[in-house]
């Protein structure tokens, strides 16, 4: 005859499912954690002139995304060294023919597109401590394209 054990009232089930249940809360608190520069890489973002934006473009298929929405754009930015290497975090102000300004951002990385009024502005940009300039005029639909290039560290 086999003898049967009566299972201990110490059971570590409950503890199991109590570090189960706190496991499980720590990884969706930590999924909702910005992961650093990529948090918002291509995210149409609104700036407080109205003016929509979208940043990205670290890895392929980031810029596909970027790509597939260059019709909702008609101004868009890509930022590299003079050697090719991609940036981000480049310091990105829009001016209107007003001289107001229209965008005030940093990249998420190496493309930025922007959905303007038609007209003319200027868009200043810096890296480090070197800053590009350019003049542009952008229509209603055609997307117009600015690079920007800063000489290689």
């Amino acid at each position: 005859m086999t003898s049967m054990r009566k299972a201990s009232s110490s059971s570590p089930a409950p503890l199991v499912r109590r570090v189960t249940s706190f496991a499980a809360a720590v990884l969706a608190a930590i999924a909702l954690l910005p992961s650093g520069a990529g948090a918002r890489s291509e995210e149409v973002l609104t700036a407080p002139s109205g003016v929509t934006y979208v940043s990205g473009g670290a890895g392929t298929e980031a810029v596909d995304r970027l790509r597939s929405m260059e019709p909702e754009f008609n101004l868009k930015m890509v930022f590299a060294l003079s050697s090719g290497e991609y940036l981000a975090d480049v310091k990105v102000q829009v001016v209107d023919a007003a001289n107001r300004l229209v965008l005030d951002t940093s990249t998420e990385g190496p493309w930025l597109l922007v959905r303007l009024p038609a007209g003319n502005y200027q868009v200043n940009a810096s890296y480090r401590r070197a800053n590009e300039h350019r003049a542009v005029a952008v229509g209603p639909s055609s997307l117009k394209t600015l690079e920007f290039r800063w000489p290689a560290e």
